[in-house]
């Protein structure tokens, strides 16, 4: 589909959308974002535009994105350019492992760009990025963030023999609008993929992702709900798309406040360890106490 055809109306955010802009960043957000560069590390709070930014990195949390900063596939909704990317810097997991070490973090969330052109879709490279964390800051819980590795016989595999305490892949949206806003994605393998995550290691915590106000009914996140439950998923994210540029899919509608906390009630019903559902909530948004909630309500449960 075309960029004019993606194209829409531009709605007006409502007031409970609400972004806080730093005007003059300074202490622990400025301690995070020079991290971030002495390392050379890429963030997908920044590459994603993630409205969060300002929040997260006062408190020195981030989401490191490996494999580079440049992604194979184009997501309607993602602000990550697209293009040929370099080489795998191997050196990589270990400036990681240092980060997290120097930034104290409970809880680290490790994501990537799409890597169509690897035979392993980057496999590797996580699995690589999660023993260096845990040798070089053992205390620190570790979540993937991954894409969907289609076509890549063996890759979920690998990532999940580093043992993970977090399996998270994203399906971002209802399957419906998968050939708009998701090409190159299928609805289908990412559910089977989490889905195969839980059967290989029971012990790690399933979670998954998406954005409303593309234009999806609810009946359609109902639906996708069901999907995960069906795959064993625990923890379900459900937040505000945002467009990052005209350029990309356009906004058809805001959900309201009140909406977004039926949809966490009709979550819970269903049986979701754990539901984060808002406007603004994010897949990594407030990921290291969240874990610690998970893992106290799977203690509780058992």
């Amino acid at each position: 589909m075309s960029l004019a055809e993606l194209a829409g109306p531009t709605l007006r955010k409502p007031p409970w959308i609400r972004v806080r802009l730093r005007s003059r960043p300074e202490g622990a957000f400025l301690d995070t974002r020079d991290l971030m560069r002495r390392k050379r590390l890429n963030t997908v709070c920044e590459q994603a535009a993630c409205p969060n930014i300002g929040e997260c990195w006062a408190q020195k949390h981030v989401t490191v994105m490996i494999l580079g900063d440049v992604c194979t596939r184009a997501c309607a909704f993602c602000n990550v350019k697209t293009g040929r990317p370099d080489g795998v810097d191997y050196g990589e997991p270990i400036r990681l492992g240092e980060a997290v070490a120097e930034l104290g973090l409970r809880h680290v969330v490790i994501t990537s760009v799409d890597r169509d052109d690897l035979a392993d879709g980057g496999a590797h490279q996580f699995a690589r990025c999660v023993e260096a964390v845990r040798r070089l800051s053992p205390g620190t819980s570790v979540e993937v963030l991954t894409p969907d590795f289609r076509h890549k016989d063996g890759a979920l595999e690998v990532v999940a023999a580093a043992r993970p305490d977090v399996f998270n892949h994203n399906v971002e949206t209802v399957p419906g609008l998968y050939r708009r806003i998701r090409p190159g994605a299928s609805y289908e393998h990412s559910v089977a993929m989490l889905r195969r995550a839980k059967q290989i290691d029971a012990s790690v915590f399933t979670k998954s992702g998406m954005m409303l106000g593309l234009g999806e009914t609810r009946d359609e996140v109902l639906s996708l709900m069901d999907d995960l439950r069906c795959a064993d998923v625990d923890f379900i994210t459900i937040g505000q798309y945002l467009r990052p540029s005209p350029r990309h899919a356009a906004v058809e509608r805001y959900w309201s406040p009140e909406e977004f906390v039926q949809l966490g009630r009709d979550a819970d019903e269903r049986g979701f360890l754990m539901v984060s559902a808002s406007p603004m909530t994010r897949s990594s948004y407030h990921a290291d106490s969240d874990f610690e909630k998970l893992y106290a309500r799977r203690a509780a449960a058992s």
